[in-house]
């Protein structure tokens, strides 16, 4: 480690790793303990220009870089464990540095999910930072993406589209007299992490919404042997959302394939749904049936009020 890499660590990163298995960030490793609970590791990375723009705020990088990983392991039915950050910086600049590290902060205290180490890199761009992340899950009770059957109703939490329609008003593609929520919506995820245990104790398959609605699910369906059909008339949309719909500014399209949701996409019997839904009530976090689980190795299908397939020529964002 460099003087230069070892001032940077001290003064912005070793405040935060306050767990004893941090070691102070003085070590090469850490120390995670477990009691009879599996470790579910998961790893996300995001790169400047592509999952947050050069101007974005420090700190909302910083909150965007965990979250997302967040997400994915409240699918899992995974309670944080903790994480290990990996930052290539395109120059070493203070106040950036400082802003990045209060968001950061903020977050290891509003989830329970401490730094453990990482690591800092140089490079000449763009700005990358990648988080792995640890959860902790009751033995053998994590929920895979495999496991959907034939019947089970399809639940997604909070509202879809609106990170997209963020993205697109940030790169002066869509206008609107309600752009904030949207925009934060894309720079400033919601892991729905207290949901953990009421995935693993109704879902029988779940993944995080990332790269879209439509592609995601195609994704479930697939490693389960399945299909599905959704009513678009049953997605569930923020109000800023609905009214861009309304106007005829954008299409069913836009808010199912867009991507940057990082909501909980999960299946589950009929008789539990009931109950998953009293519970993300309680727990203060939006969540719907949208659609079915069917027979048959088809993509899932989009239909509208009248039973209509609604066509969609893209089903989600793609990284290449």
């Amino acid at each position: 480690m460099s003087s230069n890499e070892d001032s940077l660590i001290s003064r912005y990163f070793a405040p935060l790793a306050t767990d004893p298995g941090a070691f102070g960030l003085r070590d090469d490793a850490a120390v995670l303990k477990t009691a009879g609970e599996d470790i579910v590791v998961n790893t996300d990375a995001i790169v400047e220009g592509v999952h947050f723009l050069p101007d974005d705020p420090p700190d909302t990088i910083a909150r965007k870089a965990l979250r997302t990983n967040l997400s994915d392991l409240a699918a899992k039915g995974a309670e944080p464990a903790g994480f290990v950050l990996t930052l290539a910086l395109k120059s070493q600049d203070e106040a950036w540095l400082a802003e990045f590290a209060r968001g950061l902060g903020e977050d290891i205290e509003t989830y329970g999910c401490p730094l453990l180490g990482g690591d800092t890199v140089s490079t000449p761009g763009p700005l990358m930072v990648s988080v792995t992340a640890f959860g902790r899950v009751p033995e053998a009770q994590i929920v895979r993406r495999a496991g959907a059957q034939v019947g089970d109703l399809i639940v997604v939490t909070g509202t879809i589209g609106d990170a997209a329609l963020g993205l697109a008003m940030l790169q002066g593609r869509l206008a609107s007299s309600n752009e904030e929520p949207l925009i934060d919506r894309y720079r400033v995820p919601l892991p729905r992490t207290a949901l953990a245990r009421a995935v693993r104790d109704h879902a029988t398959a779940s993944m995080d919404v990332s790269d879209g609605l439509a592609g995601d699910l195609a994704k479930l369906c697939g490693v389960s042997g399945v299909s599905a059909e959704v009513e678009t008339a049953m997605l569930p949309l923020s109000a800023p959302a609905s009214a861009l719909l309304d106007a005829g500014m954008i299409g069913i399209e836009t808010l199912v394939a867009g991507g940057d949701d990082y909501e909980i996409l999960c299946t589950m019997p009929q008789e539990r749904a009931a109950s998953f839904l009293a519970q993300a009530e309680e727990a203060g976090v939006a969540a719907a049936v949208i659609g079915e689980i069917v027979a048959g190795d088809a993509p899932p299908r989009f239909v509208d009020v009248d039973g209509e397939t609604v066509e969609l020529k893209r089903h989600s964002y793609s990284h290449f």
